[in-house]
């Protein structure tokens, strides 16, 4: 049976097959996408994202108790640290989410971010495409969480939850803006915590300060490894959802798919210039920015230039 159809029908092998053929990059990966996006659209795509150590993993495994009642059916892309010398994924803490794989209804997958910005590995909105074709009701991407690159996974996301624990004021402080207006829900973990009053006192005052134009989004304690506020956690994202209008959900698909073809643009731009340059004129390339012969903007023009004339 042909990939596309095995995918659609939901058979977790295939599935796994093609988001490593996305991972890898490989030709066949293009095709696939295509025969499988008109099968897409369907599926609430939940980001969730915070520091490390805030319990994001945590919170994920108990979470998936809620998004699974009435059978719904859940995927979930776990976005690792990599190894710069191997790309290879570090499960570390998320074993215990893996105790759901045996689940018919629930797909896990652990992907490297490989170095990609934005704590996203390059094939994680592509995963996705996948998972919501296979008939995912939800797909669940927890990413890395370092630095403010972050805000990338509300590019693949309907509903946004940032993850933060009590004591992190200092960290509060240091947010951009960007990962503030992100948020649709702000978890405040570990909230069994004496500092978690007055961290919540500090997000409040941050957010209201800094979100004059739009409601400020609610804030949820919870205890995730007791499972305390998760029920509370869930039935929150759900009046979230519901409470918005088709505009805006439409809106937020459209920026979705803005994001995907300028990346898809972007990448197949890359790809015709790269095979126009050789590697050994490449690195000489570098080489002379190296020793400031050239700037590395006149050297882009250069490349680009050659492969126009080609």
């Amino acid at each position: 049976m042909k990939l596309t159809q095995q995918i659609l029908e939901g058979k977790p092998r295939a599935i796994a097959r093609g988001i490593s053929m996305v991972e890898n990059d490989s030709r066949e990966a293009q095709n696939l996408l295509k025969e499988l996006f008109p099968h897409t659209g369907k599926s609430t795509i939940i980001g969730i994202t915070g520091s490390p150590g805030s319990g994001k993993s945590t919170l994920v495994d108990k979470l998936i108790k809620y998004v699974r009642k009435d059978n719904k059916e859940l995927g979930i892309i776990a976005v690792d640290p990599s190894s710069p010398f191997s790309g290879g994924a570090i499960l570390g803490d998320r074993i215990r989410m893996m105790r759901h794989s045996t689940d018919p209804g629930i797909f896990i997958r652990s992907m490297a971010t490989r170095g990609h910005l934005g704590g996203l590995a390059k094939a994680s909105g592509e995963a996705i495409t996948i998972l919501e074709a296979s008939g995912k009701d939800y797909v669940l991407v927890e990413t890395v969480g370092v630095g403010q690159d972050e805000v990338e996974v509300v590019k693949f996301a309907d509903i946004i939850l940032v993850v933060l624990i009590p004591g992190a004021g200092d960290e509060i402080q240091a947010f951009k803006a960007g990962l503030m207006e992100i948020a649709d829900i702000f978890v405040l973990n570990k909230a069994d915590s004496p500092e978690a009053d007055k961290t919540e006192k500090q997000l409040r005052a941050m957010l209201e300060l800094g979100l004059k134009d739009r409601a400020i989004p609610p804030v949820v304690k919870t205890v995730a490894i007791d499972g305390k506020g998760i029920q509370t956690l869930f039935e929150e994202m759900e009046r979230v959802l519901s409470a918005r209008n088709h505009e805006l959900q439409a809106f937020r698909k459209k920026k979705l798919i803005s994001w995907m073809l300028k990346d898809i643009i972007s990448d197949k731009l890359f790809r015709a210039v790269s095979e126009k340059i050789h590697d050994s004129e490449f690195e000489d390339l570098i080489a002379r920015i190296y020793r400031r012969e050239v700037d590395p903007y006149t050297a882009a023009d250069q490349i680009i230039g050659k492969s126009k004339r080609s």
